[in-house]
């Protein structure tokens, strides 16, 4: 199995490229939701660390936002993030006869999941996409997102363990063609 993992800023659009490749796809951002929705121990963990603010099962995401600072994201990550890795390693062995995956981890790198011989694609887009695209979303907060992104590895460091770039000016027909032309790469 190849795995292909997506890599970029925040809101760049790596769950929509993911999409396109018609490959089996992993979504942390989606296997949180259903953390916080169905795992009771997970949501004991965070109710023991946030009494006043994590009272109700399933978490609501909203009541998590109000908390959210640099010390409780860190709090938050290590009791979350083991849960995302079993996932993971379910996700995997369910597909492991499958000549390709793709890994849609906004913290691949930085929580070492990637593996040498994985892929790595970075999805490139402007600033003002992925400006508006944030600002669109109903959990926009800019002191929330200045700390997500000192989180991630530099966008340049990034760059450089890329293997390939796909340029997303959300355009689906561009989008796809670049994609065509990366598995067109992976087969030679």
């Amino acid at each position: 199995m190849i795995r292909i993992g997506l890599i970029g800023e925040i809101a760049s659009g790596k769950t929509f490229v993911g999409k396109c490749f018609g490959f089996p796809v992993f979504n942390a951002d989606i296997e949180v939701k259903k953390i916080y929705k169905t795992n009771k121990k997970c949501f004991k963990k965070l109710n023991k660390k946030f009494p006043k603010s994590i009272k109700s099962f399933p978490i609501i995401k909203s009541e998590l936002r109000k908390i959210l600072n640099k010390k409780n994201i860190k709090i938050i990550s290590k009791i979350v993030h083991p849960y995302v890795r079993v996932q993971l390693k379910k996700f995997l062995k369910k597909n492991k006869f499958k000549k390709y995956v793709v890994l849609d981890i906004p913290l691949l790198i930085e929580n070492k999941l990637n593996n040498k011989s994985d892929i790595l694609i970075y999805i490139k887009t402007p600033k003002k996409i992925i400006l508006k695209r944030l600002k669109k979303r109903a959990s926009y907060n800019r002191k929330i997102l200045n700390i997500l992104k000192k989180k991630q590895t530099n966008m340049k460091k990034k760059l450089k363990l890329a293997n390939f770039i796909i340029y997303n000016n959300l355009n689906k027909k561009n989008v796809l063609n670049q994609i065509k032309q990366v598995k067109k790469e992976f087969n030679d």
